[in-house]
């Protein structure tokens, strides 16, 4: 009985097709592209948001090193502590408006991003339809002038 196998007739097919693996290496190298710019955004972001961290965190320390100084009256405890919840909250204020500045940046910085990808993606676009129809145009001339 003789071996019925598909490789050879649909190897032949799939070498008769014209694929131009050039636009899928150029996807990947601009989804890679891509891929750096939005980890170059995020990561800043993070780099900025630790060092908002870093501040508050040592501002709060010092602030922490006066109240936890012995007092010579009762009522200069009281005072410390008031005066660390006051200066805290404000401290808190400044930060957290610190942290909307960089989500600010992240955002902005993001949109400019992908307004740029969609500039981008539509040239290539244009590019390609226009590539195929001057190449579909070019097999129907062939084909007619081997009909005629």
């Amino acid at each position: 009985m003789a071996k019925v196998t598909y490789e050879n007739p649909f190897g032949k097919m799939f070498e008769n097709l014209p694929v131009d693996m050039t636009v899928f290496t150029d996807a990947l190298k601009n989804s890679a592209a891509m891929t750096e710019k939005f980890s170059n955004v995020a990561l800043s972001a993070a780099e900025k948001n630790v060092e908002i961290s870093n501040k508050w965190t040592k501002d709060t320390l010092a602030k922490l090193a006066v109240v936890s100084k012995a007092k010579d009256e009762p009522a200069d405890y009281s005072k410390a502590v008031s005066e660390f919840a006051s200066a805290s909250v404000e401290a808190a204020s400044e930060h957290v408006a610190a942290y909307a500045e960089v989500a600010k940046k992240v955002q902005m910085d993001t949109v400019e991003l992908l307004m740029a990808a969609g500039k981008d993606a539509q040239a290539e676009a244009t590019a390609a339809v226009k590539k195929a129809t001057t190449e579909a145009t070019d097999a129907v001339k062939k084909a007619t002038a081997k009909a005629a």
